[in-house]
């Protein structure tokens, strides 16, 4: 390689770091975002400085196609979708590495990526069923057929004489059906989890592509995005309460039968419903006020709504803060750029950790669209299938204020002991209509 290419990959590789690093902070994402973008100019511009090319024709017809799919995809897919897209870009990274594998004669791990990815998109887009599809041997027939694999992997190597063509597309179509059988088994629910763990395989793919082509930035990228992903998705686990070894042997988030029923079976008492009059009342009326939001802002687009009710509070001396939990939404992240989208200040916003011993001390908890990830039963009923889940303590607050659309229950599909406390009354609505009728009867 050339001095010109080796120093264009040494830049991307910095910069894909100090991008990384940037996306540890809400203060600072914007600008780690911007670096892996010039990250990614750097990595592309050297790649097409390379030696071996001979041609840009078709290079540039499939970079054509390639960013008409990209713009279409951040163009048209919303941000309450945010899951499936980071799917299908999965997907795609995975199909790539398979691709550069088959033409190398090497790589399987992307197979896997590609179809347990496709798979994830199905399930949350309801293409695919979002329950636990699971059958007997389950564990033992993945773990058979990665046994397979690995030893025609290894045949591949020390080549024993079977025909190699059949050896390896057999391990790649192996790898495809693997892929399914791997995501088939877990719920719905907790595909945010899966998408990080399959992020996590396609940069390890990636990463191993690189090996494959001698190529150092992909090598470096990919191991960014295997470890960065791995990490992400131990986190979630550790937030939904989930086991990290459920992942990776199936069966993930199934939850026994019995331990359901008990789980939704607590005496519920009746809901009180308030009027948008009497939720103005009492936000007027506080001096703290906690907003806990969840992927029903997301759907109803209401963080503008959000914002434009908390100025008008702030300006009566309210203080408000937003309380985030890590898998508020479909993804980390999700709740904060939603409201970073609508200017709420950085500071205002605070992690679990940081602000739950705070809800005793509040006035007012307003819960927009949020339902798992403030249910107290996973507090305070062991038989529930979020019993563990770190959850925000809303029902702690003086009262807390829940904006709906309906008593349908969340992801988890159980009910919500909150919405029968004694303190929490019920606003029904689209939250962005809502919110805004509590502002203008608050001006």
């Amino acid at each position: 390689m050339n001095l010109q290419l080796e120093i264009l990959y040494l830049v991307a590789s910095v910069l894909f770091v100090l991008g990384l690093r940037g996306l540890t902070s809400p203060v600072t994402a914007r600008r780690g975002v911007i670096l892996a973008e010039l990250g990614m100019v750097a990595a592309v511009w050297g790649t097409l400085l390379h030696p071996d090319i001979v041609t840009y024709k078709w290079i540039i017809i499939a970079g054509a196609i390639g960013s008409v799919i990209g713009i279409a995809m951040s163009a048209l897919i919303p941000m309450t979708k945010m899951p499936e897209r980071i799917a299908l870009s999965h997907a795609f990274g995975g199909l790539a590495a398979a691709l550069v594998g088959v033409s190398h004669y090497y790589e399987h791990a992307g197979p896997v990526t590609f179809t347990g990815s496709l798979m994830a998109f199905g399930k949350l887009q309801g293409v695919v069923t979002s329950r636990n599809v699971t059958y007997p041997f389950q564990n033992a027939t993945n773990i058979g057929m990665f046994g397979v694999m690995l030893t025609l992997w290894a045949a591949l190597i020390v080549n024993v004489g079977v025909p190699q063509d059949l050896m390896f597309y057999s391990l790649f179509g192996l790898a495809l059906v693997l892929g399914v059988l791997l995501i088939l088994p877990i719920g719905g629910a907790d595909m945010p989890v899966v998408i990080a763990l399959l992020n996590s395989y396609a940069g390890l793919a990636a990463s191993a592509t690189g090996f494959v082509l001698s190529n150092k930035v992909l090598i470096i990228a990919g191991a960014l995005d295997g470890a960065s992903g791995f990490i992400l998705s131990v986190v979630m686990s550790r937030a939904m309460n989930r086991s990290f070894r459920n992942v990776l042997f199936g069966a993930f988030g199934k939850v026994d039968a019995d331990e359901a029923v008990a789980g939704t079976s607590t005496e519920s008492g009746d809901v009180r419903e308030a009027s948008v009059g009497d939720a103005a009342m009492l936000l007027s009326s506080a001096t703290s006020v906690i907003v806990v939001p969840g992927y029903g802002m997301a759907v109803a687009q209401a963080q503008h709504a959000v914002r434009e009710m908390a100025e008008h509070l702030e300006k009566e001396g309210v203080k408000v803060r937003y309380a985030i939990h890590p898998v508020a939404g479909r993804m980390p992240g999700h709740m904060n750029v939603l409201l970073a989208e609508a200017d709420v200040p950085y500071d205002q916003l605070f992690e679990l950790d940081e602000i739950n011993d705070d809800f005793p001390t509040t006035d007012v908890c307003l819960v927009v669209g949020a339902n798992d990830v403030v249910n107290p039963a996973a507090k305070n009923s062991p038989g529930s299938p979020i019993y563990g889940m770190p959850v925000m303590n809303a029902d702690k607050a003086g009262t807390c204020i829940v904006l709906k659309r309906s008593m349908r229950p969340g992801f988890a599909g159980i009910e919500n002991e909150l919405f029968t406390s004694e303190n929490t009354v019920l606003v029904f609505g689209d939250a962005k209509d809502t919110l805004g009728k509590i502002t203008e009867t608050l001006g």
